[in-house]
């Protein structure tokens, strides 16, 4: 079952996170997604902080799926149209 089929997907703020867990998320997206820092490779404590900014900022979203039962970051953007899809 996908995310658009399956039970809504829920924001978690990423705030009731204890640090523990929310730098396991922020590593393990950071593993399976990658980022494009140009030429000079990123360290891992920078892309945590910048993943944690744009979490602060609102540009990034914490999402639980419960049909996969994974969490997963996504711009804010994709999550509103991922909800919008699901309404039509």
């Amino acid at each position: 079952m996908d995310i658009l089929n399956g039970p809504p997907p829920v924001e978690i703020p990423f705030e009731s996170l204890s640090e523990d867990a929310l730098v396991g998320v922020l590593n393990e997206f950071i593993e399976r997604e990658g980022t494009d820092y140009g030429a000079v490779e990123a360290s891992l404590e920078r892309k945590q902080q910048d993943l944690v900014r744009q979490l602060k900022k609102g540009d990034i979203k914490l999402i639980f799926d419960s049909a996969t039962e994974s969490v997963t970051l996504m711009t804010a953007k994709q999550f509103k149209d991922m909800c919008a899809q699901r309404q039509s």
